[in-house]
C-alpha cells in the first residue's frame, strides 16, 4: 500500500512540474511577442489592400495584416497596435536609381494586430 501511494504521489509532482514547465515557457514566448508591439496614433490613408498611417513627426507606415475595416476609417486619427516588420520587396531598390525624390527612406511596415478610432479629422503635423 505504501509503495502505491509513494508511486501515485510521483506521478502527481512529475506531472505538476512537467505543467509548471509547459506555463512558463508559454509566459517567456508572450512576453516577447508583447515586446516587439508598437502603438502608433497618425492619419491613415489609402485605399482597400494599401492603406498608410503617417504619424505627427511626418513617419509613414506601410499597413498589413488585419486592415479590413479600416476603410470606414481613411483621413482619420487613428491608433494602430501591430508588429513592425522589414517590407522586403521595396528595401533598397529606389536608392539605386539615383533619383532624389527615391532617396528617401521606403516607409516601415506594421503588421496590424488592432486599431483604436481616435479623431474624424487628422491632425497637420
Amino acid at each position: 500500500m505504501k509503495r502505491i501511494f509513494l508511486l501515485a504521489s510521483i506521478l502527481v509532482l512529475s506531472a505538476s512540474w512537467a505543467v509548471a514547465q509547459y506555463s512558463s515557457t508559454g509566459t517567456s514566448e508572450q512576453s516577447s511577442a508583447a515586446a516587439n508591439t508598437k502603438t502608433v496614433q497618425g492619419c491613415l490613408s489609402g485605399s482597400e489592400g494599401s492603406y498608410s498611417l503617417t504619424d505627427q513627426a511626418g513617419t509613414t507606415y506601410k499597413l498589413t495584416g488585419d486592415t479590413a475595416k479600416l476603410q470606414a476609417h481613411v483621413g482619420h486619427t487613428i491608433q494602430v497596435t501591430g508588429t513592425p516588420s522589414s517590407d522586403m520587396s521595396s528595401n533598397g531598390m529606389g536608392r539605386q536609381s539615383g533619383s532624389m525624390s527615391e532617396s528617401a527612406e521606403s516607409p516601415q511596415t506594421l503588421q496590424v494586430s488592432s486599431f483604436k478610432h481616435i479623431s474624424a479629422t487628422c491632425m497637420q503635423h
